[in-house]
């Protein structure tokens, strides 16, 4: 393997120095945007200086960004320039405002491309969206780091795709995991042969059996687990063993609706502490499931890997007509002492919703515990009392058994 630069190959010992010479600035940074003037305030800097102690911090999620960029647009005071001071910014649905950068892998992403073997001499037909959101310019960019030609392709218009491809000479694509069999099915039946090696994707599932669909087609195609407030994340490299986390951001696996971290190998909803100067993202709830991997990949990477993108941590529930949330779960475990987890199930009777509450204690008062349900989720339910460490570690504090079919 040849590195896409020393920091992948860093011992632990040395990553976790590095780190702490980097995070205390990083949170120093973060403290003089506006959009923090709450929630690190008397905050020391200097003592943030590991992914542990980020653990007192408050998560940032997505709705508070939402309304802070009502209030102070567009980045919600976040960012530690104005947005004159950006080359790109960026709608999302949401909307949700990002900024972008121009400067030598801004988002991170050549990192994940040089892993996927595309470099000097590669052509790429990047099919992200280059119109308001910023999937296109960040593989663009990330393109440019690893010194790779780019088709500014997009999305839609077939045809042509195959057709420039087939004139330009592509020889790798970057694109969402499925538009790449449109174009590859679109070019037999024109009866045109594409030069594609190599696949670069992101944005979407990827399934083993259009992975191997490609590799029959003799183009080998990873994966990179990227947002647009962040850049990328997490990514794949040739061992295919779980996804290693980018160099420059930390990532966490906390209990849905909380910040509490969870057991190592444990589902949770992935938050992230990015290391980007321009925007210091801290402690940012993806709203995405996930679980840390043992040990390192086989590759020779040396950085924590997680599983990959496992669904949805946003649990939120409409039971009885009332929204059930993962953060009122949390509320109804900080309740009691006595209580370790808990677990929300809604099913059907009949014609009518059902709720169950599934407690972890080694207690027994049922009547309080009903008492706390109906305080903090609005409903009455049925109370299930259970042995801690018997419910499933599956990420899931609100499951909807209903069928929908």
């Amino acid at each position: 393997m040849t590195p896409y630069d020393t920091l992948e190959l860093r011992s632990d010992d040395e990553r976790a120095a590095d780190l702490a010479r980097a995070l205390p600035e990083q949170i120093a940074r973060a403290q003089n945007a506006p959009g923090y003037a709450g929630s690190l305030a008397g905050v020391d800097a200097s003592a943030i200086s590991s992914a542990a102690d980020l653990v007192g911090l408050p998560v940032l999620r997505k709705s508070e960004l939402s309304r802070a960029q009502a209030e102070n647009a567009p980045f919600g005071g976040f960012t530690v320039k104005p947005a004159t001071g950006f080359a790109h910014i960026f709608q999302s649905p949401g909307p949700i405002y990002e900024p972008g950068g121009v400067d030598h892998d801004w988002w991170r992403m050549g990192r994940f491309l040089h892993a996927a073997g595309i470099g000097q001499g590669d052509i790429v037909q990047n099919c992200f969206g280059y119109h308001l959101t910023p999937a296109g310019m960040i593989f663009e960019n990330g393109a440019r780091a690893v010194g790779a030609a780019v088709l500014p392709a997009g999305t839609g218009q077939t045809e042509l795709q195959v057709n420039a491809a087939r004139d330009v000479g592509c020889t790798a694509y970057a694109g969402t995991p499925d538009y790449l069999k449109v174009i590859l099915d679109k070019a037999d039946a024109m009866g045109v042969k594409l030069n594609f090696t190599k696949a670069a994707v992101g944005g979407g599932a990827l399934f083993p059996s259009l992975r191997q669909e490609y590799a029959d087609r003799g183009i080998s195609c990873l994966q990179s687990y990227a947002t647009a407030d962040l850049g990328n994340i997490a990514y794949e490299s040739a061992a295919m063993e779980g996804m290693i986390v980018d160099e420059h951001v930390i990532v966490e696996i906390v209990t849905p609706g909380t910040g509490t971290p969870v057991a190592p190998g444990e589902v949770g909803e992935v938050v992230v502490t990015s290391l980007n100067p321009d925007y210091p993202l801290i402690r940012f709830a993806t709203g995405d499931l996930s679980a840390v991997l043992p040990g390192h990949s086989p590759c020779g990477r040396t950085n924590k890997r997680i599983k990959g993108w496992m669904g949805r941590a946003d649990q939120t529930t409409k039971i009885k007509g009332m929204f059930v949330r993962p953060e009122q779960v949390a509320a109804l475990v900080e309740k009691h002492d006595d209580i370790v987890r808990a677990r929300v199930i809604a099913k059907r009777d009949g014609e009518m919703d059902t709720m169950t509450v599934q407690i972890e204690s080694a207690g027994s008062d049922e009547m309080a515990y009903a008492k706390s349900v109906i305080e903090v989720l609005k409903l009455k339910a049925a109370i299930e009392v259970v042995a801690p460490g018997s419910l499933p570690k599956d990420g899931l504090v609100i499951e909807d058994q209903r069928k929908y079919d």
